[in-house]
């Protein structure tokens, strides 16, 4: 399922992701260091 909206919660070395869909599910909740950042949004699809 695509995700509606991601949310990233920021720190110092790890951000907290989130991603939910259209009816508020959550689709994904993942700990992702600061060097993997870019990384992890450049292989999402646009929401």
């Amino acid at each position: 399922m695509k995700s509606m909206r991601i949310g990233l919660d920021l720190a110092k070395n790890v951000f907290e992701v989130f991603a939910v869909d259209q009816d508020e599910k959550v689709l994904l909740r993942k700990t992702i260091k600061r060097s993997k950042v870019l990384e992890f949004f450049i292989q999402q699809e646009p929401c």
